[in-house]
């Protein structure tokens, strides 16, 4: 038979389970005793009623869940997501957008249900109509990307700008001077500062932008990533080729393969598993996708719990993992 409440305690234990100040260190140690030994474990859904919390997050996934899955960037993002929430004892929510829905009523279905005490968004556009109808709600939420006012609200990002920059005047150093671009998704605030990152690089060292070099998709996959290098390799050859994801850099190293180009550096983003796999293996940005989620989750519950915020963001440090697509390139200055 289940174990109740009413089997062992009273109002006492609802407290001790919400870690009341209001009841002393003695006291919880020895409620938290008899909860163990009776291997009680609270009704999630009663106590939300109770007082008006519920300890979910929902973590808003602006996508279909099979395109998502073929991204490691959100499986990291989530783990980091997942540690936080369990370090704080919250509950998460997966939410995958149905396919062809408008994007505000389907986050209206979390908000107006109170299912949920607050919300994570996994991608950012510079005019976005869900953190505007959020605002507007005043919904506690977050965002992983930098959000176009960025003190208006809780967000976490790389320095997308600057990590891209820095990846180009490395190559430049190797002698690199016709690199080209390839990324995806120009509305999302991320891929534009990654390509204003690069073209920054390329000012920097007094070397002119080539627009053929240039090639932006329409999402983050390999299939495109090959597509975009087919198109820049039919106008010319380029001695470099920076990818704003390894998905897309995986394509680049097959079209590469296939045409023999095979001295043309390749670097990109997400430092993802399979990237050390590749031949040769891919040399990519670490943008530490679990720290990304793990202290979003973090702010939000901070949030929450009503905990003094030193600030609203945190700027997550990448690194440049090196390897033999862009060491074996270094060519003649």
């Amino acid at each position: 038979m289940a174990v109740t409440i009413k089997d062992v305690a009273t109002s006492t234990v609802s407290r001790v389970l919400s870690n009341s100040n209001k009841i002393s260190e003695e006291k919880k140690q020895q409620v938290n005793e008899v909860i163990k030994r009776l291997n009680y474990t609270p009704n999630i859904i009663a106590r939300g009623l109770a007082n008006n919390k519920t300890r979910i997050l929902a973590v808003v996934l602006a996508d279909v869940a099979e395109n998502l899955f073929e991204n490691p960037f959100f499986i990291q993002a989530m783990k980091g997501i997942s540690i936080c929430a369990q370090k704080e004892n919250y509950y998460i929510m997966y939410a995958f957008k149905e396919e062809g829905s408008n994007d505000n009523d389907w986050i209206k279905k979390f908000t107006e249900s109170n299912l949920v005490d607050g919300l994570c968004l996994l991608k950012v556009t510079d005019d976005d109509e869900c953190i505007s109808y959020l605002k507007d709600i005043n919904a506690n939420f977050v965002v992983i990307g930098r959000p176009k006012e960025p003190n208006t609200m809780l967000w976490v990002d790389n320095d997308n700008y600057k990590a891209m920059e820095d990846l180009v005047e490395g190559l430049i150093e190797k002698g690199h001077k016709n690199i080209g671009f390839i990324g995806a998704k120009e509305d999302l605030n991320f891929s534009k500062d990654r390509l204003s990152g690069y073209k920054q690089g390329l000012n920097t060292a007094n070397i002119p932008i080539i627009e053929d070099l240039i090639v932006e998709q329409s999402d983050f996959t390999e299939e495109l990533g090959y597509t975009a290098t087919i198109k820049i390799l039919d106008k010319m050859i380029p001695t470099a080729l920076v990818a704003t994801d390894d998905l897309m850099a995986f394509g680049i190293q097959r079209a590469l393969g296939e045409k023999g180009l095979n001295n043309i550096a390749v670097a990109s983003f997400n430092n993802s598993p399979l990237a050390k796999y590749q031949t040769p293996p891919l040399a990519s940005v670490d943008i530490n996708a679990e720290k990304l989620g793990y202290y979003a989750t973090k702010l939000l519950i901070d949030k929450l719990e009503n905990r003094e915020l030193d600030k609203k963001y945190y700027i997550i440090e990448t690194e440049l993992i090196e390897r033999e697509s862009i060491r074996h390139s270094k060519i003649n200055k």
